[in-house]
């Protein structure tokens, strides 16, 4: 796994992101839960304070940046729970993960198929 670190823009979730990104990962997995999406969304302050995420994980929130969130530690498998909260899919995510617009995601998966 320590070979993988050495490609760029490929981070590697291994142990150290895990602690990291332990408070965000389990509030996103919180969202499993109709009321826990519903009490999020209602007060997003309060509900990052109550599973003590960091101010990088904060700042990452409130930016809907899944970039950001990965860098604080977030596992891509429930930052999906988080980015379902605001009708974001896969491709959405790829978009912002390359930098391409969405549209243009679109255009290159098809061109690999």
């Amino acid at each position: 796994m320590d070979d993988l670190k050495g490609i760029p823009g490929t981070p590697v979730f291994q142990g150290d992101e895990a602690i990291k990104g332990y408070a965000l990962n389990k509030m996103c997995f919180s969202f499993n839960d109709a009321a826990s999406r519903a009490a999020f969304q209602a007060d997003e302050e309060g509900y990052m304070t109550k599973y003590r995420l960091s101010p990088e994980q904060k700042a990452a929130i409130r930016s809907r940046n899944v970039l950001q969130l990965i860098a604080a530690g977030g596992n891509v498998y429930y930052l999906a729970k988080f980015a379902g909260i605001f009708g974001l899919n896969v491709q959405d995510i790829g978009a912002q993960q390359t930098g391409m617009s969405i549209e243009d995601f679109k255009t290159f998966l098809a061109s690999q198929a």
